[in-house]
């Protein structure tokens, strides 16, 4: 008989880190019918990203989308609809700088299971405001590839990988081309 290697993850409180130090994560790509993309900007700061966040461990990752949808962006179930989500987890690790070592256990990025939402409500009903501690403090809709030239740059590469795995489920007859920036010029093939 063979020997398991599955390892039990870290709970912190409710946050699940696994045994490589990664933290399980959702992030919501949200697009509308003219299948721009929600793209939010940090509270209080110049950053912008998708709606994402942690996945608890009493959670599936669509549970913790949808908490994390309500919490963020003010939507319900009942006013998206899931168009797909990443076939697998998604990584990126923490620069060295944000890494926080002496937290135990020692988190060094994210793994993250991505989804595509259609929201199915009216702009109006985005609100930012519902949560105690909102996230962003503005949003706006945006091409598809314009994330990959916006969001923080030790995130460029997961983005990437999401967004080129997400595209042909709203771009059935192919993604639009994209426009690439110098810093972004290896990962356009």
């Amino acid at each position: 008989m063979e020997e398991s290697r599955y390892v039990e993850p870290y709970i912190v409180g409710l946050v699940v880190i696994d045994p490589d130090g990664y933290r399980s994560n959702v992030a919501i790509v949200l697009c509308n019918n003219q299948r721009q993309l929600f793209w939010g900007r940090r509270i209080g700061q110049d950053a912008w990203q998708f709606p994402q966040g942690g996945i608890k461990s009493h959670e599936t990752p669509e549970q913790a989308m949808y908490r994390e949808l309500e919490e963020e962006v003010g939507l319900q179930e009942h006013q998206v609809e899931v168009v797909g989500c990443t076939d697998d987890w998604l990584r990126y690790r923490l620069p060295e700088r944000f890494i926080r070592y002496h937290s135990k256990p020692l988190c060094i990025g994210q793994k993250q299971v991505w989804f595509l939402l259609r929201m199915k409500c009216r702009d109006q009903d985005v609100r930012l405001d519902l949560s105690s501690k909102p996230e962003f403090d503005h949003w706006r809709w945006v091409k598809y590839w314009q994330p990959l030239r916006e969001v923080v740059y030790f995130k460029r590469k997961v983005y990437n990988r999401a967004l080129k795995e997400l595209a042909p489920l709203l771009f059935p007859d192919g993604a639009p081309a994209r426009r690439c920036s110098n810093h972004l010029r290896q990962n356009c093939r």
